[in-house]
């Protein structure tokens, strides 16, 4: 069975979206998008002296910022940008595993697409498709004068 795209945006050229992101958090951590699907976005980020915490793991917060960020774009994605811009209300996530090194995997799938709030799942997995991190983003849907 094929989806239908939930997306509203047409610049989904992932090079594209990974130029804009240049000068941020998301350069500076190694967050790159990998795969934009019918009703998904996949993000990659290295596990490596960036996002280490003293002990040698993946630090937590750097997990929270792979799945706040592909979440974000993700609901972006799905709003007409010139009309309105979504923006992060509220992120929780469930440390399930310890990552040393090599990359992890965070993708973004819609539990609920409302005219003023989304609310996105994020899972993150290591090189082995082994979960390291589950999070749930809500967003707020806001008019671009708001901005």
């Amino acid at each position: 069975m094929t989806r239908r795209s939930i997306w509203k945006r047409t610049d989904l050229d992932v090079t594209e979206i990974n130029r804009r992101e240049e000068k941020s958090m998301v350069q500076h951590l190694g967050i790159t998008v990998i795969e934009i699907g019918a009703d998904y976005v996949t993000s990659s980020m290295p596990v490596d002296e960036r996002t280490l915490q003293p002990h040698g793991r993946l630090h937590g917060g750097a997990s929270v910022a792979l799945a706040e960020s592909v979440g974000s774009l993700a609901a972006n994605l799905t709003l007409d940008p010139t009309l309105e811009i979504a923006v992060g209300l509220e992120i929780n996530a469930n440390h399930v595993r310890p990552v040393k090194g090599g990359m992890v995997y965070g993708t973004a799938r819609p539990e609920a697409l409302g005219r003023t709030t989304q609310i996105w799942s994020i899972r993150i997995v290591d090189e082995q498709d082994r979960l390291v991190c589950i999070s749930r983003l809500t967003m707020a849907v806001i008019s671009v004068e708001r901005k």
